[in-house]
């Protein structure tokens, strides 16, 4: 295993596909998602879903085909993603009579039917979500799970009556957002705003997580866009007040994608392979029997009841023939599997177990009679201690700048998110990116403006950080 500090580009590609997580195809930039990281995906739908549902929102599938007339309506919305479309021409031998594109994203194809379905102030609001792959061809360097042509995500389309109810599911979204990444994958990241720059194609405004790799690039995580009627003046998704006047709704998008277990794996990683926090690793205990012919049915026959008496948990049983233990350690640290309880023969006679933190790598041997106090109790605390190794680390990785020079300087040294007074134009935000190649990630939420902009000097009307970003 190639050395993360030493070259994280090519650890990353390599723990990936040593661990079984992913596989590259004959496809350019598309992936295969392996049992093993599918697993992981799973768990964060099933996490995500479930409290969409809490909260009124239901799933539903839209076509993956979309008619090249309805991705032209809306303008600024198509040409943000011309570029990436991917075009169905054909059909056998035959040319088709429309051009159908590969659903980059389903705004159009949605808003299509919204506009059929809403009529009355009771029909809203309307809030659904779709669970679906997207494909969008981009030109950059293809990393898998980070940055790749065909992805996997859920795509949230919510309309309302006012803007204030619209505005407001927002909280709602973000929060449900934060919880899982904090809570499952023990990843941190800076909530904020979006420049209109870097906002997503015909929203009003964009609210995103950011996140910091190890390399100290910045990469974009979960996402919020509120619309405003943009959408539904294009596609007259109009309906009849309490006061029987027509009215265009208010309507959201917002996504989680399969770029977080990327992010994941490259920030809890380490030499030896994965580290994954215990409540998404689709295993979180393994354990490996140590035996010879004459104790095997006695080790195997108490690693099956340790087994049933952890059922409260995901454990497996590695008891495969033809690998030694220290094959097996060292796999289930390749995989990143939170804990491993070994025991053998001595351990049997003694009436005690050895756990094993894939985090730290402290080994403990304690009675068989605290398995399942010292089991859970373990698990805690490598879920915490990833999420704050992880916050230290973004803590760290943020640097102020109060003029051009400094900002350079940092860019070029230690890297990561520079925090900095910006005026609002677009001039200064364009100059920034020319001169060090960083663009503004987001505007971090709670910090208040001071100073004067980085890069022109008159005073600063926002707090921005930037970064240079996958």
């Amino acid at each position: 295993m190639k050395a993360k500090k030493e070259n994280f580009s090519e650890w990353y590609t390599e723990v990936l596909q040593e661990s079984g997580l992913s596989d590259y195809t004959k496809v350019s930039g598309c992936i295969v998602f392996r049992p093993y990281s599918f697993a992981i995906w799973e768990k964060l739908v099933a996490e995500v879903d479930k409290r969409f549902k809490k909260i009124g929102i239901k799933n539903c599938y839209f076509p993956l085909l979309i008619p090249k007339n309805l991705l032209e309506k809306e303008v600024e919305h198509f040409k943000g993603f011309a570029p990436e479309v991917a075009w169905v021409t054909k059909t056998g031998g035959s040319d088709l009579d429309e051009h159908l594109a590969i659903r980059p994203t389903s705004e159009v194809i949605m808003y299509d039917s919204y506009a059929k379905w809403i009529r009355s102030h009771r029909d809203l609001p309307l809030r659904l979500n779709q669970w679906v792959n997207v494909v969008r061809w981009e030109f950059k360097h293809p990393t898998p799970f980070l940055r790749t042509r065909e992805f996997l995500f859920n795509e949230g389309h919510t309309v309302f009556a006012t803007k204030k109810e619209a505005e407001a599911e927002s909280k709602q979204i973000l929060d449900i957002y934060q919880d899982v990444q904090e809570n499952y994958l023990a990843l941190p990241g800076i909530r904020g705003k979006k420049s209109d720059k870097e906002k997503f194609a015909g929203a009003e405004y964009s609210l995103t997580f950011e996140h910091i790799l190890p390399d100290k690039k910045a990469i974009q995580g979960p996402d919020f866009h509120h619309d405003g009627q943009n959408f539904s003046k294009m596609f007259k998704i109009q309906f009849l007040d309490q006061n029987e006047k027509m009215q265009f709704a208010y309507q959201n998008t917002f996504a989680i994608t399969t770029r977080q277990i990327g992010i994941m794996v490259a920030t809890h990683g380490d030499d030896k392979g994965l580290v994954l926090p215990p409540k998404i690793a689709p295993t979180q205990v393994i354990i490996i029997p140590i035996y010879d012919n004459k104790s095997k049915k006695q080790v195997l026959a108490k690693a099956k009841e340790m087994q049933e008496f952890l059922s409260d948990f995901r454990v497996e049983i590695d008891n495969r023939e033809g690998y030694t233990p220290g094959w097996k350690f060292h796999d289930a640290e390749l995989k990143g599997i939170p804990l491993r309880v070994e025991i053998g023969p001595r351990d049997l006679a003694n009436k005690t177990v050895v756990l094993a933190r894939r985090d730290t790598g402290e080994k403990k041997e304690i009675k068989l009679n605290k398995l399942g106090k010292e089991v859970p109790a373990k698990l805690d605390a490598i879920q915490k201690n990833l999420f704050d190794k992880a916050k230290k680390f973004l803590d760290e990785s943020i640097h102020e700048a109060n003029n051009m020079d400094a900002l350079k300087i940092i860019l070029n040294t230690e890297k990561g998110f520079v925090r900095a007074g910006w005026c609002g134009s677009r001039a200064c935000e364009d100059d920034v990116k020319d001169k060090t190649g960083a663009k503004i990630t987001n505007m971090p939420f709670g910090l208040k403006a001071k100073g004067k902009c980085v890069d022109c000097g008159k005073p600063a009307k926002f707090v921005a950080h930037f970064a240079k970003s996958y």
